[in-house]
């Protein structure tokens, strides 16, 4: 935000909510906007005018700090605003009514890989795979697994990254993942319903064990001993309405719309970052760079986050996944865009084994699998094999 009010403006003004005590009662008395300008000025030297570019961070921390936006949008259509904050605090904000109609919302997204690569300096890479020059991309395919393993282990959190790409310290990475999941954990006392936070921390330390499984899908029983779905599913929907998790749910077919046969009663829940699923579960650096074999099983986890966080980048992609009722076969996902179906399935190294997939394409004429692997790009008349580090490609099925 600071860097665009550099670039796209005249002159700016930042406020901070969270530290900034002389502001924290700004909009509480009413929205006089000749006031709020004028207490804005006596507090940063600036005066905003239609040149001057207002941005208000940590928004959530002042009352009656979201409704401002939308006087702001009436008073003074003409004065510049972006305001910044957490999910935690905007989406459970008690005193706040949402200004609708008036404000242009934008939801930030850990970077994809390919941003992460952007990040390291190796935007050629991503040209390259964009294209997907398959033969040319050969020659790299080990420089691009560990850069693979690298985004495995940092994740997509800005801070994250620009810690790595400065200092390559995995460690001093790690530390700022803990510091984040720290600041979470402080949040949910903060902003969520009391008597919720202990059931919300079960959920919220599961997560990683849930992944781990071979059967992926939430087991509420892996919380506690006779847990059922009504003590945890509020829980549930305040992280995911903060952000901090996300929900695949079941479909029973392979059918449009793949909404029509959701199953409501079985989901997987996947984490807002890989970079701080790592953390969560204290997998050390070394353990995932190095490929230790005792990591096999959870890196599993990992590469499915991984895909999920990649595809969730379209908002146009629909995701689920797919489990017969007999349980006898499973998709990793199943993701519709517009009138079409995309069976998906993940691996974490270079096992091609694919019965899952192969059951569902043969039962479902028309679909053409898809297998996201440590192995190189390969075309078969039922499946093609994608390099996990081409994932963004998907974009452009």
């Amino acid at each position: 935000m600071q860097t665009f009010a550099k670039e796209a403006f005249q002159k700016s003004v930042y406020i901070n909510f969270e530290t900034n005590a002389q502001l924290s009662r700004l909009f509480e008395k009413d929205f006089d906007m000749k006031r709020i300008l004028l207490e804005i000025s006596l507090a940063t030297g600036v005066y905003p005018d239609e040149n001057t570019l207002v941005l208000f961070d940590e928004i959530q921390e002042v009352k009656r700090g979201v409704t401002a936006l939308k006087y702001f949008y009436e008073l003074l259509p003409n004065q510049p605003v972006i305001a910044a904050g957490s999910l935690l605090g905007i989406a459970t904000h008690q005193n706040d009514s949402f200004p609708v109609g008036k404000v242009d919302f934008v939801n930030v997204y850990p970077l994809s890989f390919w941003e992460f690569l952007d990040a390291l300096g190796k935007g050629q890479f991503v040209e390259v795979i964009r294209q997907q020059n398959w033969e040319m991309l050969s020659s790299f395919e080990v420089q691009l697994k560990d850069f693979l393993l690298q985004y495995f282990f940092t994740g997509g959190m800005p801070e994250v990254v620009k810690c790595f790409v400065e200092t390559n310290n995995l460690l001093l990475a790690r530390e700022l993942q803990e510091n984040i999941l720290f600041s979470y954990d402080k949040d949910f006392s903060k902003h969520a319903p009391l008597e919720e936070v202990p059931r919300l921390r079960m959920v919220w330390r599961s997560i990683s064990g849930q992944l781990s499984k071979e059967n992926k899908k939430f087991i509420y029983g892996f919380l506690k001993e006779g847990a059922r779905a009504k003590n945890f599913e509020l829980a549930i929907e305040w992280l995911k309405d903060a952000g901090l998790v996300y929900k695949v749910s079941r479909t029973k077919k392979g059918l449009l719309p793949l909404s029509a046969y959701e199953d409501f009663s079985a989901f997987k829940l996947f984490l807002v970052d890989i970079g701080l699923l790592g953390a969560l579960s204290g997998v050390p650096p070394q353990t995932l760079i190095n490929g230790n074999a005792i990591f096999t099983d959870y890196k599993g986890a990992l590469t499915e986050q991984f895909v999920f966080q990649q595809l969730r980048i379209n908002k146009k992609n629909n995701i689920y996944y797919w489990s017969a009722d007999n349980s006898q076969g499973e998709l990793d996902f199943l993701v519709q865009r517009d009138d079409k179906i995309f069976p998906i399935e993940v691996k974490a190294e270079e096992n091609l084994q694919a019965k899952s997939l192969k059951a569902f394409v043969d039962k479902n004429s028309g679909l053409h699998g898809i297998r996201f692997s440590m192995s190189s790009f390969r075309e078969q008349d039922w499946l093609t094999n994608y390099p996990l580090y081409a994932v963004n490609c998907f974009q452009y099925f």
